[in-house]
This record gives C-alpha cells, sequence and structure tokens, in this order.
C-alpha cells in the first residue's frame, strides 16, 4: 500500500503542471518537495493537499467535456445557419475541430505521462537494456506528439491567413475600389492561386512513407538574421535566407528546395566556400611549382587547411565534392579525346587482362595476409579490392600531352595506361554493384553461402551485358550520330562558342547518364564521349579541347581541394611509422605485380613500357574514400581500418609524382620526357 501512495504521489506531481496555473507551479513545486521530505508536514496536510490536487484535476476534464459540448453544439449551429456561404462555413467548422482536437491531445498527454511513469516504476532501475526500451518509447511518443502539434499549428497559421483574407474581403466589399485596387486585388487571387498550385505538400506526404523516421533537429538561423535589431520572430520565420539543421547524429543539413519556390534563393555557405578554395588554391599552385611539385598538390593543401583537420572554414562539404565531381567528369572527356577508337583497338587485350589479373593477385595476397593475421574473408577481400584501384583522374593530369607518336610495331605506353585505367572504372563500378551482396554474405550463415555466390555471379552477368549494350551503342553513335551532330554544332557555334561548349557538355551528360541507367561506372560514360569525339578527326579534338579544358582546369581545383577535406594530417603524424610502412607497402607490392602482369601480356618489342605503366598504376584510388566510406556505414570495417585507408591512399598520392618521374626519367628519350613532366 505504501509503495502504491508512492506511486500515486508521484504521479500528481507530475500531472499538477498541467492542471494549475503558471503562477502556482513555484508553490506547488516547493510543496511536493515538503511533502517528500517529510519536512514541516504532518500526515493530515499530505492526505489534504492529493485531496486537494485531485479535485482539482478532476475539475479541468469536466470543464473539458462541457466545452466539447459547447464545441459541438456551436458546429452544428453554424451548419444550419443560412447566411453563411458553404466556404465560411466549412472555415468556421474547422475552427472548432482544430479547438476540439487540441483539448482531446491536451487530456492525451496527460494520461501518456501517468502511464510512462507507472511503466517505469514498474521497471528495473539497474536493467540497462529496459530503460534504454522505456526511453525509446518515450523518445517515439514525443515525436508523435510533436508531428500533431506541428500540424495543428500550420492548421492555426492557415486559419489566421483565412481570417485575415475575409477580413479583406468585406472592407472591399463595403467601400468602392479604384482601378489599381482591382487591379492589385486580381493579382493577389492570382498569386495565391499559384502558390497552392506550385506547393508540395512533401512533409504530409512522406511522414507515413515506409521507413521514415521522426528525429529531433535544431535549427540555426544565419548570423545575417540573428544581427539583425528589432526584428520579430514572424520575420525571422519567414526569412530569405537559408537556415542551418544539425541531427543529434551532428550532421548538418542545407535548405535545397523552399516552400515558396518563387523567391530565389542562394547557398551563400556554398558561395564562400568556392571563392575561398578560389583564392587560397592560387598561392597554394604557385608554392608547388616554385619547388617542382605538380599544382595538384598545392590544391589539396587547400582543402588540407582550409578542412576540418585545419581551420574547418567549409561549411558545405558535400556540396563542393558534388561540384568537384565535375572536374574528374571532364578531366576524363579530355582523356578521351586523345585515346581514339584506333589506339583502344591495338591494346584492348592487354588493357582488359592487366587490371583483372592484378585485381585478382591483390586479393588472393590480401586473402593469405588476412588468414595469417585473423582478418575475416570480406573485409580481406573487400580492402584488397580497394587498394588495387588506381587514380584515374591523377594519371590523366601526367599523361596531358604527353601522348606520343606510334612507332611501327610500337606500343604507346599512354595508350595502354589509360586503357588499364578505364578497365579498372570498369571493376570499380562492378564491385560497387556487387558490395551490398558482399555484405550481407560476410553476416549470412554458412548455408547461404553458395546463393550468395550465386546472386554475385548474376550481378557479375548483368555488369558483362551492359557493358555489351554499352560498346553497342558507341558503335551505332559513331557511325550514324556523332558526325552530324557536331557538324550541326560547328555551323551554329561561328561567331558563339557558347553553343559548342553547351553542346559538347550535353553529349557529355548523355553517355554519363546512359551507363549510369545501366549499371556502369559515370566515368566510363564520359571517356567513351570523348573517344567517340576524337573519331572525327585531330582537328575536331584541338577545337573542343581549346573550349573546354578551361572549365575542366577550374573544376579540377575543386576536386583536388575536396580530396584534402578528407586528409587529417594530425592522424598522420601519431601513426606516421604505421602508416609510411604500410604506404610503401601497397606502392611496391601494386608496382611488383604490375610488372610481372605486363612482363607476360605485353609484346617483346614493347616490354621497356612496363615500367612506366606499373609506376602510373602504382598508387591507390580517391575512389577508396568513397567504397571505405559505404563500408564503414555497413559495418565491414572498422573506423580504424577505414582511417588507414584513408591516410594509405593519401601519402600514395603524394607520393605518386615522385615515382612517376622517376620512371620517365629512365625509361623515356629526353626530347618526349619535357611533356610527360
Amino acid at each position: 500500500m505504501k509503495v502504491l501512495g508512492r506511486s500515486f504521489f508521484w504521479v500528481l506531481f507530475l500531472v499538477l503542471p498541467w492542471a494549475v496555473q503558471p503562477v502556482e507551479h513555484e508553490e506547488v513545486a516547493q510543496r511536493v518537495i515538503k511533502l517528500h521530505r517529510g519536512r514541516g508536514a504532518t500526515a493530515t496536510q499530505s492526505r489534504q493537499w492529493v485531496r486537494d490536487s485531485c479535485r482539482k484535476l478532476s475539475g479541468l476534464l469536466r470543464q473539458k467535456n462541457a466545452v466539447l459540448n459547447k464545441l459541438k453544439n456551436a458546429i452544428g449551429a453554424v451548419e444550419k445557419d443560412v447566411g453563411l456561404s458553404d466556404e465560411e462555413k466549412l472555415f468556421q467548422v474547422h475552427t472548432f475541430e482544430i479547438f476540439q482536437k487540441e483539448l482531446n491531445e491536451s487530456e492525451n498527454s496527460v494520461f501518456q505521462a501517468i502511464y510512462g511513469l507507472q511503466r517505469a516504476l514498474q521497471g528495473d532501475y539497474k536493467d540497462v537494456v529496459n530503460m534504454k526500451e522505456s526511453s525509446r518509447q518515450r523518445l517515439e511518443a514525443l515525436r508523435e506528439a510533436a508531428i500533431k502539434e506541428e500540424t495543428e499549428y500550420m492548421e492555426l497559421l492557415a486559419a489566421e491567413k483565412h481570417q485575415v483574407e475575409a477580413l479583406k474581403n468585406m472592407q472591399h466589399q463595403n467601400q468602392s475600389l479604384s482601378m489599381l485596387d482591382e487591379i492589385l486585388e486580381d493579382v493577389r487571387k492570382a498569386a495565391d492561386r499559384l502558390e497552392e498550385e506550385i506547393e508540395e505538400h512533401a512533409f504530409d506526404d512522406n511522414k507515413s512513407v515506409k521507413g521514415v523516421n521522426f528525429e529531433a533537429v535544431l535549427r540555426v538561423e544565419e548570423e545575417e538574421a540573428n544581427s539583425k535589431q528589432n526584428i520579430t520572430k514572424r520575420e525571422v520565420e519567414d526569412d530569405l535566407g537559408l537556415s542551418m539543421l544539425i541531427d543529434s547524429q551532428n550532421n548538418q543539413y542545407i535548405l535545397t528546395k523552399p516552400r515558396d519556390s518563387t523567391i530565389p534563393r542562394a547557398d551563400h555557405h556554398f558561395i564562400k566556400d568556392i571563392v575561398t578554395i578560389g583564392m587560397l588554391s592560387l598561392p597554394c599552385g604557385w608554392l608547388c611549382t616554385a619547388i617542382g611539385l605538380p599544382t595538384m598538390f598545392g590544391y589539396i593543401i587547400c582543402g588540407v587547411l582550409l578542412g576540418p583537420s585545419g581551420l574547418n572554414s567549409i561549411k558545405s562539404i558535400v556540396q563542393v565534392e558534388t561540384l568537384g565531381e565535375f572536374g574528374v567528369f571532364f578531366t576524363l572527356f579530355l582523356v578521351g579525346l586523345e585515346f581514339s577508337p584506333e589506339k583502344l583497338r591495338k591494346v584492348w587485350k592487354i588493357s582488359l587482362q592487366g587490371p583483372c589479373y592484378m585485381t585478382l593477385l591483390m586479393i588472393a595476397f590480401g586473402l593469405l595476409w588476412g588468414h595469417l593475421l585473423r582478418i575475416k574473408p570480406t573485409q580481406s577481400v573487400f580492402i584488397s579490392t580497394c587498394l588495387s584501384l588506381s587514380s584515374t583522374p591523377l594519371v590523366s593530369r601526367f599523361l596531358v600531352g604527353s601522348a606520343r607518336a606510334d612507332k611501327e610495331g610500337d606500343i604507346d605506353y599512354s595508350t595502354v595506361l589509360l586503357g588499364m585505367l578505364v578497365t579498372q572504372d570498369v571493376q570499380l563500378g562492378l564491385f560497387m554493384a556487387v558490395m551490398p551482396t558482399l555484405i550481407q554474405a560476410g553476416a549470412s550463415a554458412s548455408s547461404s553461402i553458395v546463393m550468395e555466390v550465386l546472386r554475385i555471379l548474376v550481378l557479375i552477368g548483368q555488369i558483362l551485358f551492359s557493358l555489351a549494350a554499352v560498346f553497342l551503342l558507341c558503335l551505332v553513335i559513331k557511325k550514324y550520330l556523332i558526325g552530324p551532330y557536331y557538324r550541326k554544332l560547328h555551323v551554329e557555334s561561328k561567331g558563339n562558342k557558347e553553343i559548342l561548349i553547351l553542346g559538347i557538355s550535353a553529349f557529355i551528360f548523355l553517355m554519363l547518364t546512359v551507363t549510369e541507367l545501366l549499371d556502369v561506372s559515370m566515368e566510363l560514360g564520359c571517356f567513351l564521349a570523348g573517344a567517340l569525339v576524337s573519331s572525327q578527326g585531330p582537328m575536331v579534338t584541338e577545337e573542343i579541347a581549346a573550349s573546354i579544358e578551361p572549365i575542366r582546369d577550374f573544376l579540377a581545383i575543386v576536386f583536388f581541394a575536396s580530396i584534402g577535406l578528407h586528409v587529417f594530417p594530425t592522424f598522420v603524424v601519431y601513426e606516421l611509422t604505421v602508416l609510411v610502412f604500410l604506404t610503401l607497402s601497397v606502392v611496391v607490392m601494386k608496382f611488383l605485380l604490375a610488372v610481372l602482369v605486363l612482363s607476360l601480356i605485353l609484346p617483346r618489342s614493347s616490354q621497356y613500357i612496363k615500367w612506366i605503366v606499373s609506376a602510373g598504376l602504382a598508387q591507390v584510388s580517391e575512389f577508396s574514400f568513397v567504397l571505405g566510406s559505404r563500408a564503414r556505414r555497413a559495418g565491414v570495417i572498422s573506423r580504424e581500418v577505414y582511417l588507414l585507408i584513408l591516410s594509405v591512399t593519401t601519402l600514395s598520392l603524394l607520393l605518386a609524382p615522385v615515382l612517376w618521374r622517376a620512371a620517365i626519367t629512365r625509361c623515356v628519350p629526353r626530347p618526349e620526357r619535357r611533356s610527360s613532366l
């Protein structure tokens, strides 16, 4: 009985803030504390306070029922009133229903709080799992209550707007309007209709969709809005600036589509980020040029200085990385311009066999080391595949202008290297398609491994079918479409280069979209677009390259700066010995494996290029960032392994120019060496 009385006492303490006036809150709280501690209070006073509190609560509930009956009668009276229009009746009835819903929800909140307290008292305070479940249920109840309250608030705002408009209409009917006022009134009605037509009810449409979760977020207004003087709350809510939302996992979100699409908006954070990158890239690029390093390292340093490990001034990291992806697209297009189909036909066997053999050897070595170090096979396969990929944008920058004329019976090293990189891009698309199945295979029981292997084989078959479809599409475009299309662009762009740039960009994006729809990497589509355009002859290639290169150069700066955003110098310094050893091991292993594979598949007359091609492949692709992040979210690799992959990738990219210069200096004749360096 004592436990029951104490539970009832605390229930009343939780309920009374809804039952008493705001002025009495402090007095009630102090009285509860005294009663609980037993100081200055007798048992008679305690029972009297409980009876008075119950009487107040029951009185509020009776009053609520009486108000509901009055609202019900008022709704009936409005529906019978012949002096009101149908629209006005609907508005008044809706207003009464909103008030009814508010009263019912307030009562439900009281009893939900009582039920939650009862469940908490019945639980075991030593059981963390039980406490977590109770907390989760309370969180879900609060989320649902917040959604209901938000809906009611929006309905009240709509009712207030309707009431103001009705008052304006009554005023206009009682006074004569000028011609200008009538025009403005017609424009206002047309604007209201426009807003209703273009407004998307995204919140209401998606809140009941399966898989949608309600989460608490913080809304941070822009500094400009917060610094304004004499600004009202309504003005802040309607401010044209962009607010930032921060969830409980510290993810930050920026507005992508506003409710009112008639007012233009700009993401000032993104603009400032791009401006800052552009200004700081110049001195960083100059510094690297002065000390003999490629300028791209200056852009990476720029990203390090502005990123999370530096000044942390980049707010729109995702947007910057997205814009940088266009630098990859245009870089691969220009690479394709120098990679004609005739050259591809000569080295297609080497380009296809080389990366496949290297990947299989890397996976074999990874499984061997994984067995010795007791690493799961799934993790070993994933890490080995990530490390087997090489950076196409980086090598493409090395090869710009370095292609040399083929001698009779000779093979150009740049053609072989680009062909192998394109095959690796295809492997990247294949691996990203197979990754979900690989993750499931790692978590499945041994009895389902056969089914997972079959699923992987089916996915490989789908990728091969997609590649065959892309190849057939390229043949059709080359034979029937690309020639007339370019001639039309050339005629229309005389004296107006923007038509040529727009037409070529549209063709790049078309090929990119086609390969993406066929589940092949977008980078392959950009490369094929350049190869198809190059089939029209060297004059066409030179004209298009001169127009696209400035765009490529700016976007490439953003791309390499976005790589620097993921470089963490403090982590590298803390684990410098381990990272240097791992990086050198990966670079040396890839170089030796490439030399071994190329020694077996290259003809004797071209054996000397194996050193250059191997040097170009002896680094890790920046796409390991993407693969690593997906694997970390899926639980395939740990946080520590993910940071090791990022650091090894970054150090290998920094080491790549040194190895490339050494190979070029040793194997390329002096006249051809200048363009390669």
